[in-house]
């Protein structure tokens, strides 16, 4: 597969907020989206539903 000039979406990791754990990976838009990502998703560590940030 061929790469365009100026890729515009990259990888991501996403890590818990509370316990830190790195558990996702996700990709993005750095056009789009030039913050810092934030889903809300599972966490096996704390066993719940958390806020996950972008991971730098």
């Amino acid at each position: 597969m061929a790469k365009r000039k100026g890729e515009a979406r990259v990888i991501v990791t996403l890590g818990c907020t509370e316990c830190r754990e790195r558990t996702y990976t996700t990709s993005k838009n750095r056009r789009n989206d030039s913050g810092r990502l934030e889903l809300h998703k599972f966490c096996p560590r704390c066993r719940t539903h958390r806020v996950h940030r972008e991971v730098r």
